[in-house]
């Protein structure tokens, strides 16, 4: 609405036993903002390969209310309808992260990605260092359980609801 461009944004990410697939969301940026990322890596907030800026300037009036409640993920439901994403997992990384993972990382990729997980519930914004986002999904993959899942689910409504997403 206030950035030219189409609504859906789709970008390739790495899901289970590292099959690539095209994730959707909300377009939340500037149409050009994958061309601006490399000149901004270097203010990324996260340590590691994931990049995380909390005043991205490539982020338009809309997608900050987007990101905000969360909305910015909903076509996600599609990823989960075509078999490509579950409920809650892994966030699935992007091609170029996943070159940069150590051995150890790659856990993260053992499992179908979800739209939600226990880093999303855990303080997402607060988090900065890559290795604890591994640690938080390897503790939801080594401690797998329904009964998580469905605790992750509530807590994400919470989570969304008091508009904790993504700054």
């Amino acid at each position: 609405i206030d950035s030219p461009g189409p609504v859906l944004f789709k970008q390739l990410r790495v899901g289970m036993h590292g099959r690539r697939f095209y994730l959707y969301k909300f377009r939340s940026m500037v149409a050009d903002a994958e061309s601006q990322k490399a000149a901004l890596f270097a203010k990324s907030e996260m340590n590691g390969p994931m990049f995380k800026m909390e005043r991205d300037p490539r982020i338009t009036r809309v997608g900050r209310f987007l990101r905000k409640t969360s909305l910015d993920e909903f076509p996600q439901f599609i990823n989960v309808l075509k078999g490509e994403m579950s409920l809650v997992g892994t966030r699935p990384p992007t091609p170029d992260e996943v070159k940069q993972y150590e051995d150890w990382h790659r856990r993260r990729i053992s499992i179908k990605p979800g739209i939600t997980g226990l880093w999303q519930i855990s303080g997402r914004n607060v988090i900065t260092d890559f290795a604890e986002v591994v640690k938080l999904d390897l503790e939801y993959i080594d401690g797998w359980r329904l009964s998580k899942d469905l605790m992750i689910l509530w807590k994400t409504v919470w989570v969304v609801l008091a508009r904790k997403g993504a700054k």
